[in-house]
């Protein structure tokens, strides 16, 4: 297949957009703590949106390719989307794949969001999260430091848990902690292919590995640690968990585990959380499943947006 430069093909990302009926734009946000981060937004091109949804990618993922697609699916639906490329990930400062702590990387999300939030244009309307695995932790981390502030979370099989397929074995997290207090950026954990645990249909495996900024080395130590430090935090958090909430999970994700998807919203002090849990998807659900299947659970979470979005406007 041949190489192109956004992943929908060659068309210029501009004129791509303008064919969706979207507004696309692109900018650098410097963080509290001065770190250059590469942001998107993608807004309506032809109405106000009735709500913002601020977006978090997964681990080794990024903006700019195949993670654009929901967003430019949910402002054909109405709604301005936000995200940015977290440390060490597509366009944004830091070591490639290296997130040496998770904490910092949620204040910057949070700091980010909270720019867009605060704008004349947006200050009125309802201001949901979204989270994609590893960026569906973060969501719920954000949440827990600013209880109030959301008017709830789309959840896309998110990383509260590392799965027993892909968590390493006893001793080898022992081994890893120690290692990384002194090695932390060494890309030398063994780990099996995500994509192949992850994606359904091998032609939109092949587009996601034509990605030019993908990461592509093995983890790294200190990333792993963390990783690994942060879903057993969360794990415990699950039941201070208080936002609207859907969570989405595949029953053959064998990337991040459905089980404890089940676990949060069973455990969850939310009084407004749903759960879909789609037989035989693996763990991209948006992108790496059938057309069929994607447009499933596009339906699904966008249904849930539209019912916040009219109970909040309501009230």
């Amino acid at each position: 297949m041949e190489d192109y430069p956004n992943y929908w093909g060659s068309t210029k990302e501009e004129d791509y957009y303008t064919s969706q009926g979207i507004h696309g734009s692109k900018s650098l946000y410097t963080s509290p703590r001065g770190l250059s981060l590469f942001t998107r937004s993608w807004q309506p091109l032809n109405s106000p949106p009735k709500a913002i949804i601020c977006m978090v990618h997964g681990y080794g993922n990024d903006i700019s390719w195949t993670f654009q697609a929901t967003p430019i699916f949910l402002s054909q639906m109405g709604f301005a989307c936000f995200a940015l490329d977290l440390q060490g990930h597509g366009r944004s400062q830091g070591l490639k794949a290296f997130v040496p702590n998770v904490d910092i990387v949620v204040d910057d999300c949070l700091s980010f969001f909270n720019s867009i939030k605060q704008k004349p244009e947006f200050s009125t309307l309802p201001c949901f999260l979204y989270g994609e695995s590893m960026g569906g932790a973060i969501c719920l981390l954000i949440h827990l430091k600013d209880p109030q502030g959301w008017s709830g979370a789309v959840l896309v099989a998110p990383m509260c848990k590392i799965a027993d397929d892909v968590r390493p074995r006893w001793p080898i997290p022992q081994i890893l902690t120690f290692a990384a207090k002194f090695f932390p950026t060494l890309p030398i954990v063994p780990t099996a292919d995500l994509l192949d645990k992850s994606f359904k249909v091998p032609e939109k495996k092949l587009i996601v590995t034509m990605n030019p900024v993908r990461y592509n080395g093995k983890p790294r130590l200190g990333t792993v640690v963390e990783l690994l430090r942060i879903t057993d935090y969360l794990h415990s958090r699950l039941s201070d968990v208080s936002l609207p909430f859907i969570v989405l999970h595949g029953s053959a994700d064998t990337v991040t585990d459905p089980g404890v998807s089940v676990t949060l919203y069973e455990t969850a002090k939310s009084k407004d959380k749903s759960i879909k849990i789609y037989e035989g998807m693996m763990h991209s659900l948006v992108f790496g499943e059938t057309d069929e299947n994607v447009a499933l659970v596009r339906r699904d979470f966008l249904s849930w947006l539209n019912q916040r979005c009219g109970e909040v406007l309501i009230e």
